[in-house]
């Protein structure tokens, strides 16, 4: 076997085995789950875990970032799309998911908070989920600054902006999850439409960028 073909086969398994996390979690729950339950939702041996994971501690904050790597990676923006369309995407990306072969969105994003609800001790994946969350809200606040250069947006700021959107994001996925509210993100999206963006978008805006220029 080639090392590159090595590679790929420790890749496919290192998949396998954060596949079968998400399944002995979505079993078990997080404060409950052992590596013993992780490995009876593989085809191939437990101890394959063992082999690339060094405890149920290190499989944790593995499998965290590559839940968070899945999401990060599927958001796909048209390179010739305007601002206001580009954050839509970022947006709908967040709030509803993308496509994943097995489990729906909301099937992982009750993985993710459970995990983000434990952050608060355990500073590995605080320090992971705070990262996570400063690159959302920076996306959107380089797409807010973009705007506003290229005149589309009227001149606001683009920090608060960003943290307002993102932390609405978040507060509507936990209020789905944690209370039942199946139409929470239907209405922050729209509630970030109508307050929000469209706010962005005010007629002043071509005056602003008449200004500057």
């Amino acid at each position: 076997m080639s090392d590159s073909d090595g590679n790929a086969g420790s890749t496919d398994t290192r998949e396998a085995i954060m596949e079968a996390t998400f399944r002995a979690l979505r079993e078990h729950g997080y404060k409950d789950l052992r590596v013993r339950d992780i490995g009876d939702e593989m085809e191939q041996s437990r101890q394959l875990i063992h082999y690339h994971f060094d405890g149920k501690y290190d499989l944790m904050s593995s499998f965290l970032a590559y839940v968070i790597d899945q999401y990060e990676g599927s958001v796909e923006v048209d390179t010739d799309a305007d601002p206001r369309t580009e954050l839509d995407a970022r947006i709908d990306q967040c709030l509803f998911g993308p496509e994943l072969e097995e489990f729906e969105h909301w099937d992982r994003m009750k993985v993710y908070h459970e995990l983000y609800a434990y952050a608060q001790h355990d500073e590995r994946h605080r320090e992971l989920f705070d990262e996570h969350y400063d690159r959302i809200r920076g996306s959107i606040v380089a797409v807010v600054e973009d705007g506003i250069e290229a005149g589309v947006f009227r001149d606001v700021d683009a920090e608060r902006v960003g943290q307002l959107v993102t932390d609405l994001i978040h507060a509507a996925r936990e209020r789905r999850l944690s209370l039942g509210h199946e139409d929470a993100p239907e209405q922050a999206r729209q509630a970030i439409d109508e307050l929000v963006l469209d706010s962005l978008t005010a007629e002043d805006a071509a005056d602003a960028s008449a200004l500057r220029q």
